[in-house]
């Protein structure tokens, strides 16, 4: 069945839409984190506390929680773009990889980020008594261990890049800046100055290529 025109017109609307938000989404949610320009890995104690009533941090995670749909749209672009060349592969495996590590992500900020602001409710010193219980959380014991699949997203847009880089169906210097931007957007907690720099990297590339996407000239 054919697709009409106005159906292709919102299609092509919403993936410009995932390719302008997903990386300014990034960069407000990196940018709200306390202590930039001071970067230490932290214990899970250090993320707890630094958790704890802190508004704008618990909003950017909402956001990024969001922000793994748009995520899989992006990958799921690339996917179609790679199909038709010889980097095929890399795009299929590349977004199963992106999808996995998208759940995952959405699965981390929900269980370790957003049951936070829930816990602000709670006096001091009730909150003090599940501190050993947000521990164990923190460290991702038990079936928690699931959320270090959060490495499958860099690694499976990380794939995709090397297929655009070869393919070269998206300027070069836009795959190396999804390249290195994914890479480094992972790195963990503590150095969110990294994170915020590998961000602003994706948003350089691909707010403009959503913005070209919009007016039909991609």
């Amino acid at each position: 069945m054919n697709e009409s025109g106005g159906f292709i017109r919102v299609k092509r609307f919403g993936t410009s839409l995932a390719f302008i938000l997903f990386p300014l989404v990034f960069v407000f949610a990196f940018a709200g984190h306390s202590d930039l320009l001071s970067p230490h890995f932290l214990t899970p104690q250090e993320l707890i506390v630094r958790a704890r009533g802190d508004a704008l941090l618990q909003f950017g995670h909402a956001l990024v929680t969001l922000n793994t749909g748009l995520l899989i749209v992006a990958s799921i672009h690339f996917m179609r773009l790679l199909d038709s060349t010889s980097s095929a592969w890399a795009g299929l495996v590349g977004a199963i990889l992106a999808v996995l590590g998208a759940l995952m992500l959405a699965a981390d900020k929900g269980a370790l980020c957003l049951t936070m602001s829930a816990l602000d409710k709670l006096p001091n010193e009730e909150f003090s008594q599940m501190m050993p219980g947000l521990l164990v959380m923190f460290a991702k014991e038990g079936w928690l261990v699931l959320l270090w699949g959060i490495m499958l997203l860099p690694i499976g847009f990380a794939i995709q890049a090397v297929g655009l880089l070869r393919s070269k169906v998206i300027p070069r210097w836009q795959s190396a800046f999804l390249l290195v931007g994914v890479l480094f957007v992972a790195t963990p907690d503590g150095v969110e100055i990294v994170n915020l720099t590998a961000s602003i990297l994706l948003a350089v590339a691909f707010v403009p290529y959503g913005i070209r996407l919009i007016s039909n000239r991609s």
